[in-house]
C-alpha cells in the first residue's frame, strides 16, 4: 500500500511538471502570435513604407523570434522505467525509511 501511494506521489509530480511545461509552451506561442499579429497591423498602416524597408524588417523580427524560440523552446522527455529498476528503487527507499 505505501509502495502504491509513493508510486501515485511520484507520477502526480511528474503530471505537474508537465503541465507546467505545457503551460509555458503556451504562453511562449500566444507571445509569437501578439508579436506576428502586431507585424501584421504595422504593415497594413504603413502601406506607404517602401517595400524593401518592410522586408529588411520583417527579416530582422523573424528573426529574432526564432532565435527566442530556439532559446525557449522546451523539450519534454518522459521515461518509463522497467520495472525491475523501479522495484530497486523502491526497496533502496524503503531501506532509507527504516
Amino acid at each position: 500500500m505505501l509502495s502504491r501511494l509513493q508510486e501515485l506521489r511520484k507520477e502526480e509530480e511528474t503530471l505537474l511538471r508537465v503541465k507546467a511545461a505545457l503551460h509555458d509552451q503556451l504562453t511562449r506561442l500566444k507571445v509569437e502570435e501578439l508579436a506576428l499579429q502586431s507585424m501584421i497591423s504595422s504593415r497594413e498602416e504603413n502601406v506607404t513604407v517602401s517595400s524593401s524597408a518592410v522586408a529588411e524588417e520583417t527579416h530582422k523580427t523573424l528573426g529574432q523570434m526564432d532565435n527566442e524560440a530556439a532559446i525557449n523552446q522546451t523539450e519534454l522527455h518522459l521515461s518509463l522505467q522497467d520495472d525491475e529498476e523501479e522495484e530497486e528503487e523502491e526497496e533502496e527507499e524503503e531501506e532509507s525509511d527504516s
